[in-house]
């Protein structure tokens, strides 16, 4: 699918229930148009991901995920070899009294091809989907050699020779600011901040995709987790959580917010034993007092 303005782009989204403003939706057709990645940095929970997900369905095509971690390497990313099945092939070629060469045990059928380089296969017809999800969690030297295939799309295995995309992928990368990315990589890419979204897209976030939920619950549910951020918390809720709550509540038959139910249901929107206690009873009640000035109900 090409998506010939900004507007087009922003009304395809929504289509597909994300709900992305202006700025947002401007970063990513330019990333589609100019070729260049997209860091998306943000709290989580508040749509990154969401956003590489969406275009893999708008486009039609693959979704390939790098999922970051401490301590990820080539081996990971990249590719490895089946040393098991080499291992297997070698015996059954001796047993026949034959002996194998490097080539035979070095070929692409013993190759585990990890998402770097799934995403830069040759025998592609259209170009997927990168998602290089949470750079922040992994180690610089990863970055550095990220860096790199980033400049080129192309992957040297030393007993086969050097991978190059015939389609360069489109490449998302999310960020939650646990550490500060280096300036090589984002000067790479196409940057932009998901914030904390206001009431009124919140709540529009909560219509798009818990469809179902009462007007009053929703609109309650938008209010109180956007005084919940206000608050001097250990982890602020994402939307993500507001969701899960608007879910959680539907489930239990709720129409409307009472003390009750959201000291029974803190769970779900705050994972710290610290912020529950400290928002239980008093505090929750004290929040929903003052709803009605902020949802208008």
């Amino acid at each position: 699918m090409n998506f010939s303005s900004i507007d087009d782009l922003q009304a395809a989204l929504r289509a597909e229930n994300y709900i992305a403003e202006r700025g947002l939706a401007t970063a990513i057709f330019l990333a589609l148009k100019l070729r260049r990645p997209l860091f998306l940095e943000g709290e989580a929970g508040v749509g990154k991901t969401e956003v590489a997900k969406v275009l893999g369905r708008l486009l039609a095509t693959d979704l390939i995920r790098l999922q970051c971690y401490e301590g990820l390497d080539v081996h990971h990313a990249v590719y490895e070899w089946n040393y098991t099945r080499q291992l297997l092939h070698l015996r059954l070629m001796e047993a026949r009294g034959e002996r194998p060469s490097e080539a035979e045990l070095f070929g692409p059928e013993f190759l585990l091809k990890r998402p770097l380089l799934q995403a830069i296969e040759e025998t592609r017809d259209r170009a997927p989907i990168l998602l290089i999800d949470e750079l922040d969690r992994s180690d610089e030297e990863f970055e550095a050699f990220l860096l790199e295939v980033l400049s080129d799309f192309q992957i040297t295995i030393p007993e086969i020779g050097t991978v190059r995309a015939k389609h360069a992928p489109v490449v998302v990368i999310t960020s939650n600011r646990t550490r500060e990315v280096h300036d090589a990589l984002k000067r790479r890419c196409l940057y932009y901040w998901i914030d904390y979204p206001p009431f009124e897209k919140e709540l529009e976030i909560i219509h798009s995709k818990v469809p179902e939920a009462p007007e009053t619950l929703a609109r309650q549910v938008a209010g109180f987790i956007q005084e919940l951020r206000q608050q001097d918390l250990y982890k602020l809720p994402g939307v993500a959580e507001t969701l899960d709550w608007t879910t959680a509540l539907l489930a239990l038959d709720r129409q409307a917010l009472d003390v009750t139910v959201v000291d029974e249901t803190l769970g779900v929107i705050l994972k710290y034993q610290d912020d529950v206690a400290r928002l239980k009873g008093a505090a929750a009640r004290a929040i929903l007092e003052r709803l009605p000035a902020l949802t208008g109900r």
